[in-house]
């Protein structure tokens, strides 16, 4: 049942149960977003004014790299990718998948001068010069970005992804500290809330498939993930008798990575943001420059969501925001409380009308977007990282919204 077929479900049912996913940065998929990511990184590093749509695609013993950039540097794509297959763990042959073996082809151009016409100089600039010079870059595409934040956890997201989220990061630690150094960089975790009228009772399920040497025992590796990883980060009073426990439920997972299967960037969007509980738009974010509102005015409503959550404006907040290309103000502003808010939406959304400013260039200067800060982002989600000092993240504006919606 989704919450979105019906904005009071979530909240007014007795019973309901919500599954999120998450993936290893060994995942092929996830593969291709930290190399899309390192290669902007890369970029923006030396040249903070690049405009990047870098796209990355992995099979058996092959990175190609492909889009549009448009820069006064240069980068060695081939050596970046290389470095982030090694650094990801796919470093010797029989793991399927070798950084100094398999091939890199790259291919890239500049971007079209019909988007870099819009994005250069927005259309209220162009049209009318006296304008605010936040107004001079207009969005990079048309589209609806999607904001989120609830009370369910410390980072205000969803139960559910989070602990998704700390399941893979878990799967990476023991294989890299040596713990379980027979698994494989490849992996993926699910669970399954059960909730009550909006609030997380227990966890239903949990899902483990990781890829493993070839001459592990079933035994053994179920013991360990449930030793090692799932009881490490399921909280013990969210687990009873009827939690089930899956562990790579096919039996064997020896084959991983691109060799197993072909990766794409931007194929994992619900496991960037928000685990499925939350509408999404539709882009992605990896490889993508700030100018590009897919990424920053989603990070964005984001900050947005997670401010006006941790003012206590509202239990649970999503937020919609749409762009047309070349223009900068946003088309519209949409919210929902779910009916947790506090105060009435339209003061909400005067407060945030006021207090954040979603035109490109206020959102890139508001969150520092100009720095190579993406690649950290790429694996385990981009939201509800406090382990990162990403600034979409802070709630530095909580108080003063707080005290405009005369809460304190």
């Amino acid at each position: 049942m989704s919450e979105n077929s019906n904005n009071t479900t979530f909240m007014a049912s007795p019973q309901l149960f919500f599954t999120s996913e998450s993936v290893t940065e060994g995942h092929p998929d996830k593969i291709c977003d930290q190399i899309s990511d390192a290669v902007l990184d890369a970029i923006v590093a030396d040249d903070p004014m690049a405009r990047v749509a870098c796209e990355t695609a992995v099979t058996t013993g092959l990175v190609v790299v492909i889009g549009e950039i448009t820069t006064m540097t240069y980068v060695d794509i081939g050596t970046i990718a290389r470095d982030v297959v090694r650094e990801i763990g796919y470093t010797r042959g029989k793991f399927g998948f070798d950084a100094d073996t398999c091939g890199v082809i790259v291919s890239i151009k500049e971007q079209s001068g019909d988007i870099a016409q819009g994005v250069n100089a927005a259309k209220e600039q162009r049209e009318k010069a006296s304008e605010a010079e936040l107004d001079s870059t207009g969005a990079g595409d048309q589209g609806m970005m999607i904001g989120f934040a609830c009370d369910e956890t410390p980072e205000y997201m969803p139960l559910t992804i989070m602990l998704a989220h700390k399941l893979t990061r878990r799967l990476s630690e023991v294989r890299r500290d040596g713990t379980m150094s027979y698994l494989r960089p490849d992996g993926k975790s699910q669970v399954t809330v059960e909730y009550a009228y909006g609030e997380p009772k227990r966890v239903d399920t949990v899902l483990i498939s990781t890829q493993h040497a070839p001459d592990i025992t079933n035994e053994q590796l179920h013991a360990e993930i449930k030793e090692h990883v799932i009881n490490a980060i399921i909280p013990a009073e969210l687990m009873d008798d009827d939690t089930k426990i899956y562990i790579n439920p096919t039996g064997r997972f020896v084959v991983g990575g691109p060799l197993g299967d072909a990766g794409l960037t931007g194929r994992k969007i619900i496991v960037d943001t928000y685990g499925g509980i939350a509408r999404h738009g539709g882009g992605a974010f990896s490889g993508k420059d700030a100018t590009k509102v897919d990424r920053s005015a989603a990070y964005m409503a984001r900050y947005i969501a997670k401010n006006v959550v941790a003012a206590g404006l509202a239990k649970r907040f999503e937020l919609q925001v749409s762009y047309a290309i070349g223009v900068a103000r946003p088309l519209s502003v949409n919210i929902e409380t779910f009916g947790t808010g506090v105060v009435p939406d339209e003061k909400i959304i005067e407060l945030i009308n006021k207090h954040f400013d979603m035109r490109p260039a206020a959102i890139i200067r508001e969150l520092d977007l100009r720095k190579p800060v993406f690649r950290q982002v790429a694996a385990y989600g981009h939201f509800g990282r406090d382990d990162l000092d990403v600034t979409w993240e802070r709630t530095d504006k909580a108080g003063i919204l707080r005290q405009e919606a005369g809460l304190t």
